[in-house]
This record gives C-alpha cells, sequence and structure tokens, in this order.
C-alpha cells in the first residue's frame, strides 16, 4: 500500500470511501468489504476504529469522522 502525503495509505482511504456510503440492504456493507476490500468484516471495523481515532483521517474526510466519533462515544 502506497502512503500520500496525506499520511493515509489506499486501503484506509478506501475504507473511509466505503464507511461513507449508504447501504439499503441488510448484508450489503459487509459484502462489499469482502469484494471490494478483500477484508473480514472484523478486520475493517479494527481498522476502521484505528482510523476513527486518526488526525489525517479527520483532514481527510472530517465530516464523517466527526459523526464516527459522535456515534463512538454515545
Amino acid at each position: 500500500m502506497s502512503t500520500t502525503g496525506d499520511g493515509l495509505d489506499e486501503l484506509d482511504r478506501a475504507i473511509l470511501d466505503l464507511e461513507s456510503e449508504h447501504w439499503k440492504y441488510r448484508g450489503a456493507k459487509e459484502s462489499a468489504i469482502r469484494s471490494r476490500l478483500g477484508l473480514s468484516p472484523v478486520h475493517y471495523y479494527q481498522r476502521l476504529n484505528a482510523l476513527i481515532s486518526s488526525e489525517a483521517a479527520a483532514r481527510h474526510a472530517p465530516m464523517l469522522i466527526s459523526r464516527l466519533r459522535r456515534a463512538r462515544n454515545r
């Protein structure tokens, strides 16, 4: 994985992009995690949780990270 100047690698950016999508059907997100990212849902959510705490992720997707931080802190 290559890292750009924003401190995120391609997988990090792909996770943030996927997380910003809206899912109509149950299981669709988990299916996309496996097919598009090649990750298990558990690994995806572990990595996403780390990204929620990341300032680089907050700079890349400020509204998404803000929403996820609020949800995590409930």
